[in-house]
C-alpha cells in the first residue's frame, strides 16, 4: 500500500529529523524520525511499540512545543516504518479551517 499522493513530489532528508506522533485525544505519543516528506503524506520511523497506531488517525507533531502539526492517517507499516497520508480538514463556506 502507498502512502499519500504518489504523484506528489517527496523530499527525502539527508539528516535525521526528530518528529513525534501523538493520539488524537492526547493519551499517547511516540518519538520517531520523518525519513521523507511530501504535499500529500510521509514516511517515519517509530521508535518503540506500534500498538497505539491501530488508531488509524493520529497527529504528525513536527514542534517541540506543538504549534506545527499535521493529522495522519496511517497507510503503511513495514516493520519499524510506516506511511502515512495527511487528512486536509474541509473548509465550510466562508469559515477558516480551525484545527481542533
Amino acid at each position: 500500500m502507498t502512502y499519500g499522493d504518489r504523484r506528489a513530489e517527496r523530499v527525502r532528508l539527508e539528516t535525521r529529523y526528530p518528529v513525534n506522533l501523538m493520539g488524537v485525544d492526547g493519551t499517547w505519543r511516540r518519538s520517531c524520525i520523518l525519513l521523507d516528506v511530501s504535499q500529500s503524506g510521509a514516511r517515519l520511523e517509530v521508535d518503540g511499540s506500534l500498538d497505539v497506531l491501530k488508531a488509524q488517525e493520529f497527529f504528525l507533531v513536527l514542534s517541540s512545543r506543538g504549534l506545527a502539526f499535521r493529522r495522519c492517517e496511517l497507510v503503511r507499516v513495514d516493520g519499524a516504518e510506516i506511511g502515512v497520508r495527511f487528512i486536509e480538514e474541509r473548509r465550510r463556506k466562508g469559515r477558516p479551517v480551525i484545527p481542533r
